[in-house]
């Protein structure tokens, strides 16, 4: 895709958080955190920072952490996500639940 469209197009940064997602879900960590902070950083650069699908690349990068037991990286970003769907989407979006959840989960394993 990206020597297709670019790397700044936004089918490259979908497709970046796309093969990022399914690295994380085979454990291939080391190659999945390189896509998943590139498709952070390409969708505020396209989108800004206040945009739902640049809280769902930071909900991926905190998954990704959480997956990987690095806790205390993952939870300002799960704080982050939330706070950003809850600004953009409401307390009662589908989103913003998942969100609230994730983070939820998150303290309970750090016995919070």
């Amino acid at each position: 895709m990206k020597e297709l469209l670019g790397d700044r197009h936004p089918s490259t940064v979908i497709s970046h958080k796309s093969l990022s997602g399914l690295y994380r879900l085979q454990e291939r960590y080391k190659e999945s955190e390189p896509l998943c902070k590139q498709a952070l950083t390409l969708s505020q650069e396209l989108l800004g920072d206040l945009h739902p699908f640049v809280a769902l690349c930071l909900n991926n990068l905190a998954g990704l952490y959480n997956s990987q037991g690095r806790y205390e990286e993952a939870e300002p970003l799960y704080i982050q996500t939330l706070n950003l769907f809850q600004e953009l989407l409401g307390d009662q979006h589908p989103d913003t639940i998942t969100a609230r959840n994730n983070l939820a989960a998150l303290q309970r394993l750090q016995g919070k």
